[in-house]
Formats: structure tokens, C-alpha cells, sequence
């Protein structure tokens, strides 16, 4: 065979594994730094169930950013992570690892060792066979779902990965309630049909994995979404995140929410810094008081003055703590400055609308400026201006539905002078 051919064969193997560098995951530079960030934030606490595919995640981000070095040493983390974890020195679970493995030597031309970690796959998948040639092995399914949905994939497919890896090793319960937690938060806002059967097996998940604090406080949340008083619940489950090592994935967030919305601001904001004294160079917990003052602020007529300090002060350290994906803090922060300092919040804003954005940052920006000259400036038609450019960007959101639900209430109205021209704009608006 020749070295051509050789060559042309290697790459077809590779392209047939089931690994990071196989599954299309290629956002741009600034998500990959999100996400980055979010998973330093998750931890790699010892008992973290998810450790292994974390690193290998992660592998492939720096691989993404060019760090090539660093790539290797979170791969060979993964595989030692899952050998702890599984409590074994092989097995399927390592298929994914050493096949990012084999695509990292082959670009970085050591094509020897490609071939190796392609024949360790290979023998993996004998001695692990998948149930039929048209399935995965559950590992790679499992996998493979809490990849993909860190990509906003399809939350249906994800969901079918899942559920098939749960159907096989039924003993996975983390899979299951992986799979229900983005159940719960993807179909936040759904028809009571659904929510009764979400709640169902929300039920059901929570008894099957009662250590899983997010889980709970997800179930909470949708409990009280549906009129229960939760309020005594909430704080015993608040004591219990408290104790439990710091994570993005422990429930921390998600309870001061449910305090937001279902308890009180105040105690959200004595929550968040009771985190903070408890664990005080936690960048992810300045980030959740952050938060917490931001509502704070927002809910209280007036401000205090000391209490707009203290939420500038912390979004600034946050911003500088998350030096690479800070743009929804910046916004908050100017947000915040329109309550007693008009100049600054002007910077801000003007600083943001310079700055190079992907579609949906960019979206979020427009939505949030146009309320800013509305409500803190009193400039309407500049506002609806800015109303209509977040509304003209294809990208199904929150901050797209709002923008066009504004607008139509002043087409409706007729008497702004911009009514004919709001008008004409929604009627050629194209659907995302």
C-alpha cells in the first residue's frame, strides 16, 4: 500500500470513531471560551460522576484554542478519571477517550501513535460490543448527550441518547437524571399535558438519585411553578447546597431562582453571601451574589445607594475574574450604572454595541439597549430603533419575542409617528 493510501485509510478510521473531533461540535472562539469557563466552574471534586467526560471535553476545547500541550494532559486526565471512577483499568467508557487520542497524534503528525489508540479502540469495541451494528455502546451514547447539549443541541436527540444509554445499564441513574434536568430546563414554559408528565418523571428521577441537589432544586422549582408553597423547602435544601463542595453543578444558582422568585430577593442576597464568606476566592459564587444584587437593584425603589456600590463593585470583579466571556456581566453592570449614573451606563452601552458579538450576544445587547433609552432615557423612537434591529436578527429567543411583542403593541396603538414604519418592518420580518 502506498504512503498515499496508507493515509487515506487512516483518515477513514479516524473519521469513523465516535469522539469530540467526529460530532461537529465547532462554535465559534467565544462560546468555546464559555464554555471553557463552565467547566472550570462544574470543579473536578473527586466524586464528580461526570469527571471523566469533563476532561475530555475540555481536551478538545484546547485543542480548539490551539493549546495542543495542554489537550494531551486533560486527555490522559479523562482516562485516568474514568479508570478511578469505574474502579477498572479498561473498558467501553474509554472508547471516546482514545479516540480524541487518536485524532490529536494524527494532527499532530505522529501517525504511529494514531494507529495505536485506533487499535485500542478497536479492541474495546470487540470486547464491548454495542447490542446491534445500528447502535452505540451506552457509554458513547451517554457520552456523546452531555457533549452534544453543551452545543445547544437538538434537545430530542439528546434526550433519545440518553434514554437509550439508560435502557442499558438501567444501574446509570446520573444518565437518566441528566437526561430529565434538560428536560426541565428546555421545557421551562410548556402546555399542562407536558408538565404533568415532566413532573412525573422529574418525581421518579429524584427518588432514583437523591443525591443530586440540582436535580432536587429543579423539582422544587417546578413544584412551585405549579402553586406550591415551597418556601420551608427551599431553605433546608439552601443548608444542604451549602454544605456540599462548591460546583456550577450543585444546585447553587438554581436555589437562589427559586429564592427569587418563590421565597424572597433578600434572602437570595443573604444566601449568596453566606456561599461567599464560607468559600470566599470562589469566582463562581462573586458570580451568583453578583446576580442576586443585580435583582436587588433592579427590585428596590430607590436603590440604596451603598447597595448600588457594592453590586458595581462585585460585577466588576466578576468581569475581571471571567476576562474571556464577560459580555452578559458588562451588560448587567450597565444596566445597573442606568440607575444612578446615566454617563457611565452610556459608555458602557456604546463600549458592548462596538465590540464584536456573535448573532444571539448581539440580540440580547439590542433588546436590552432599547429598553435602557425607553425606560432610563425616555427615548422612545430611538428605542424602538434598536427594538427592531434585534428583532431583524434570525435567532429564536426570549430577547427576539420580546422585541417583536413591543413592537406590535405600537403597531397595534397607531399613534407613534413610527407605526407605519414598524408596520411595514414586521410584516417582512422573516421567521428564524
Amino acid at each position: 500500500m502506498s504512503a498515499a493510501q496508507s493515509q487515506t485509510t487512516l483518515l477513514s478510521k479516524l473519521e469513523a470513531l465516535q469522539c469530540h473531533f467526529t460530532w461537529g461540535l465547532d462554535p465559534s472562539k467565544t462560546n468555546f471560551l464559555r464554555l471553557r469557563d463552565m467547566l472550570v466552574d462544574i470543579g473536578t471534586e473527586e466524586g464528580t460522576r461526570w469527571l471523566g467526560h469533563i476532561y475530555n471535553l475540555r481536551g478538545f476545547i484546547q485543542y480548539k484554542l490551539g493549546l495542543t500541550e495542554d489537550a494531551q494532559n486533560f486527555f490522559n486526565k479523562a482516562a485516568e478519571a474514568f479508570r478511578q471512577m469505574r474502579k477498572a483499568d479498561d473498558g467501553p467508557w474509554l472508547a471516546v477517550n482514545y479516540g480524541n487520542l487518536a485524532w490529536l497524534h494524527h494532527h499532530l503528525g505522529d501517525q504511529a501513535e494514531s494507529e495505536a489508540y485506533l487499535s485500542k479502540v478497536e479492541v474495546l469495541m470487540k470486547k464491548y460490543p454495542s447490542p446491534s451494528q445500528d447502535e452505540l455502546h451506552a457509554e458513547i451514547y451517554a457520552e456523546k448527550a452531555w457533549t452534544l447539549v453543551k452545543f445547544s443541541a437538538d434537545i430530542e436527540l439528546v434526550s433519545d441518547y440518553l434514554q437509550k444509554a439508560f435502557r442499558m445499564q438501567p444501574d446509570m441513574v446520573e444518565w437518566n437524571t441528566c437526561d430529565i434536568i434538560g428536560i426541565s430546563g428546555f421545557y421551562e414554559d410548556c402546555d399542562t399535558g407536558m408538565e404533568a408528565d415532566i413532573l412525573e418523571k422529574m418525581r421518579v428521577a429524584n427518588e432514583q438519585d437523591p443525591e443530586n441537589l440540582l436535580l432536587a432544586v429543579y423539582y422544587l422549582k417546578r413544584r412551585a411553578k405549579k402553586g406550591e408553597r415551597v418556601e420551608d423547602e427551599a431553605r433546608e435544601l439552601a443548608e444542604k447546597v451549602l454544605r456540599n463542595p462548591v460546583s456550577s453543578f450543585n444546585g447553587m444558582k438554581a436555589i437562589l431562582w427559586v429564592y427569587r422568585y418563590y421565597v424572597s430577593i433578600d434572602e437570595a442576597v443573604d444566601l449568596a453571601e453566606k456561599a461567599l464568606e464560607q468559600h470566599p476566592d470562589v469566582r463562581y459564587l462573586k458570580r451568583c451574589a453578583a446576580l442576586t444584587l443585580k435583582w436587588k437593584v433592579f427590585h428596590s425603589s430607590p436603590p440604596k445607594q451603598s447597595m448600588v456600590d457594592r453590586a458595581i463593585s462585585l460585577h466588576e470583579e466578576v468581569i475581571s475574574l471571567y476576562p474571556d466571556c464577560s459580555f452578559v456581566t458588562k451588560k448587567d453592570l450597565a444596566s445597573i450604572y442606568a440607575k444612578s449614573n446615566h454617563t457611565k451606563a452610556e459608555q458602557m452601552y456604546q463600549e458592548l454595541l462596538k465590540s464584536d458579538l456573535g448573532p444571539a450576544d448581539k440580540q440580547q445587547l439590542y433588546n436590552t439597549y432599547a429598553k435602557y433609552l425607553n425606560y432610563d432615557r425616555q427615548d422612545q423612537n430611538k428605542s424602538l430603533k434598536y427594538h427592531m434591529k434585534a428583532a431583524a436578527i434570525p435567532h429564536q429567543s426570549y430577547f427576539r419575542g420580546n422585541s417583536i411583542e413591543v413592537l406590535r403593541k405600537i403597531k397595534n396603538t397607531r399613534w407613534n409617528p413610527m407605526w407605519t414604519e414598524i408596520q411595514e418592518f414586521l410584516e417582512n420580518l422573516q421567521e428564524p
